[in-house]
């Protein structure tokens, strides 16, 4: 397998809830209701949610990876009705929003 086999496009989104949700709360509605959005993104590849194990104490609450063949691929997936519609799920119930965007490198797997 070559390198550019083994490489994808990854979005790392660091999540800081709303003060008016309890960690409970926002955690429950991410891994239902955001997570069954986000299944239906074009082209996506992989989907991991990571929660904070302070139980919303700390800065960060959650840690949503995304992955897609390329970052056309991210970009049109986002542009799409149903991408419109997990920004504006994520953006209601998030006080904090930062996006980080990598090439994967799978290594071992």
């Amino acid at each position: 397998m070559t390198l550019r086999e083994q490489t994808m496009f990854k979005a790392m989104i660091l999540l800081k809830r709303n003060e008016n949700l309890d960690y409970t709360e926002f955690k429950k509605h991410w891994l239902e209701n955001h997570a069954a959005l986000v299944r239906q993104l074009p082209g996506i590849r992989k989907a991991v949610f990571n929660f904070s194990d302070q139980n919303g104490e700390g800065e960060i609450d959650a840690v949503s990876e995304l992955w897609f063949d390329t970052e056309q691929a991210f970009t049109d997936a986002y542009a799409s009705d149903i991408g419109k519609q997990v920004a504006e799920d994520s953006l209601s119930r998030v006080s904090r929003r930062e996006r980080h965007f990598f090439t994967e490198h799978d290594i071992v797997s």
